[in-house]
C-alpha cells in the first residue's frame, strides 16, 4: 500500500475512497482473504497460529483483538482474531497510537513495483526511478523467521504480515508502477489515476488504485451494515465455491513468491488499463464486472496459499517412536 498522508481511523478506512493512497485491498478483501485461508488451514495448526498470535507484544496491540469471552463458542471468535490480524499491519497505520505506529507501521512493505511504460503497444520494464516497496523481500523474510527460533512474539507479527503482504501482493497494483508522460515516475499503483472528475472535491475523489482495493464492497456492497459474519463469511464461501482449491492448487507455486507477484503484474500490465478507461471518468460496467471477476480469483490465490505455508510451517511435528 501506498499511502502516505493516511489519518483516517480504521473503522472508517473501507468505506473510504479518495484520492489518498489505499489500502492494498481493503478491510474486507484482506478479511476474506483471511477467511478462505483458514478453511484450508488444519485443526491443529489453526490453534498453533492463535496461539502464536495471542504472544504479540504488549505494545502491538494485536493480541487485544482476540476476545475469549461471550456467548459463542470460541471456534468464530478464533477464526475473526485470525480475520482481523491480516488487517492489523493497516491498523497500525493510526497515528493517534502513535507508540504502536512509530513501531510497527511500514508504509513501503505493502507493494513491490515494477515499474513500466507501453511502447509501440508492448509492454516495456523500466529501470526503478524510485524506491518500489518491500513486500516481496518481507514475506521471503518473515517465511523465514517462521521456520526459525525466534519467540513467538516476533512470530506474531510475522504472522500477521504474512497474512497481509500475501493478500497484497496479489492486488495487481500493488505490483505495479506505469510510467507516463504524467507520471515520469510512475504512476503509485495508479494512486494517481483519477477516476473522478477534475472538479471533484478532494474528499470525495477516488483513484484506480483504490478502486480495486475497494472492488469487492463497491460491487457488492454492505448496504444492510451487516456485521462480518453475516457479510464478508458468505462473500468468502462464494468466492471458494467459485474457484475451490482443487482447481487452483496446481498453480499455487509456493517456493515462488516471485511468481505471485509476476502474475499480479502480468494482469496490471495487461488487463488494468484497457483503452477505454478514461482519466477523470468512472470505469465502465463491463470493467467492474471484469476487475470483480479477477479480484475474487486473486483473493482465492492468497487465501490458498496463506493456509498452504501455515500448514508447512505450524504442522505439529511427527511423534517419535
Amino acid at each position: 500500500m501506498k499511502k502516505k498522508r493516511l489519518n483516517v481511523l480504521f473503522l472508517a478506512t473501507f468505506c473510504l475512497f479518495s484520492a489518498l493512497p489505499a489500502f492494498g485491498w481493503d478491510d474486507v478483501g484482506h478479511k476474506i482473504t483471511a477467511f478462505i485461508a483458514w478453511q484450508q488451514m488444519t485443526p491443529d495448526v489453526r490453534e498453533r497460529v492463535i496461539a502464536i498470535l495471542r504472544a504479540a507484544s504488549e505494545d502491538s496491540q494485536l493480541a487485544t483483538f482476540y476476545l475469549p469471552y461471550g456467548n459463542r463458542s470460541d471456534g468464530p471468535e478464533k477464526r475473526e482474531f485470525f480475520m482481523t490480524a491480516a488487517s492489523w499491519p493497516d491498523i497500525v497505520r493510526d497515528r493517534t497510537f502513535d507508540i504502536r505506529y512509530k513501531k510497527y507501521s511500514h508504509s513501503n512493505w505493502h507493494y513491490s513495483d515494477t515499474f513500466w511504460t507501453v511502447k509501440d503497444g508492448k509492454v516495456v520494464l523500466i529501470n526503478p526511478p524510485e524506491d518500489g516497496g518491500l513486500a516481496l523481500e518481507k514475506i521471503i523474510e518473515f517465511i523465514k523467521l517462521e521456520s526459525s527460533t525466534a519467540k513467538d512474539a516476533d512470530k506474531a507479527i510475522a504472522i500477521a504480515w504474512l497474512e497481509h503482504l500475501i493478500g497484497d501482493i496479489h492486488q495487481p497494483l500493488h505490483a505495479s508502477a506505469r510510467i507516463t508522460d504524467l507520471e515520469p515516475k510512475g504512476d503509485q499503483g495508479a494512486n494517481l489515476f483519477l477516476v473522478t472528475p477534475k472538479d471533484t472535491p478532494r474528499d470525495k475523489q477516488e483513484n484506480l488504485h483504490s478502486f480495486w482495493d475497494g472492488v469487492i464492497i463497491k460491487t457488492m456492497p454492505n448496504t444492510k451494515d451487516a456485521c462480518d459474519a453475516d457479510y464478508i463469511d458468505p462473500i468468502a464461501r462464494k468466492i471458494i465455491k467459485k474457484y475451490p482449491f482443487a482447481k487452483l492448487e496446481g498453480r499455487l507455486a509456493l517456493n515462488d513468491p516471485e511468481q505471485w507477484k509476476r502474475e499480479s503484474f502480468e494482469i496490471a500490465s495487461t488487463k488494468v488499463f484497457p483503452p477505454d478507461l478514461k482519466r477523470f471518468e468512472q470505469p465502465s460496467p463491463a470493467y467492474k464486472k471484469a476487475a470483480l471477476k479477477i479480484a475474487e480469483e486473486r483473493l482465492a490465490f492468497a487465501g490458498y496459499r496463506i493456509a498452504a505455508i501455515f500448514n508447512q510451517l505450524f504442522a505439529a511435528a511427527p511423534v517419535k517412536p
